[in-house]
């Protein structure tokens, strides 16, 4: 018997605003809208699918009253495909992030970010194409 890792749920106060910042942060597309809840993916998930074998997560945004009041423990990271970390950070700042300070220090590869609603998520190293 085995699970596979098919969500991973972000409790936010607006659900459409978040998923349309993730979409265009991860090039992802709306896949679902049930309810006040709206799924993202890069693919449309099936159950034969999943059944097949591990698929990427989809993100699932989900409606909370409560603000976020402490540090995230569970953040994504991300990685620059066509370019530099910090052109990826100026990009990511025009579509609503800010950089964010967790206690990380000064000299790491990474830069901490937040989305428009706090949650905090890493920009990694690029990941140039293989040549």
């Amino acid at each position: 018997m085995t699970s596979r890792f098919t969500e991973l749920v972000i409790d936010c106060h607006d659900p459409e605003r978040l998923a349309a910042f993730w979409c265009e942060v991860l090039d992802f597309k709306v896949i679902d809208r049930s309810g006040d809840m709206v799924e993202i993916g890069s693919w449309v998930p099936t159950v034969e699918d999943v059944r097949a074998s591990q698929m990427p997560p989809t993100l699932l945004f989900i409606p909370v009253p409560e603000g976020r009041t402490v540090k995230n423990r569970l953040h994504l990271d991300v990685s620059p495909i066509d370019g530099s970390t910090e052109a990826e950070v100026t990009r990511l700042i025009g579509l609503g992030a800010t950089r964010a300070d967790v206690g990380q220090g000064p000299d790491r590869s990474w830069v901490v970010m937040a989305d428009p609603e706090g949650n905090e998520f890493c920009v990694l190293r690029p990941l140039p194409p293989q040549g």
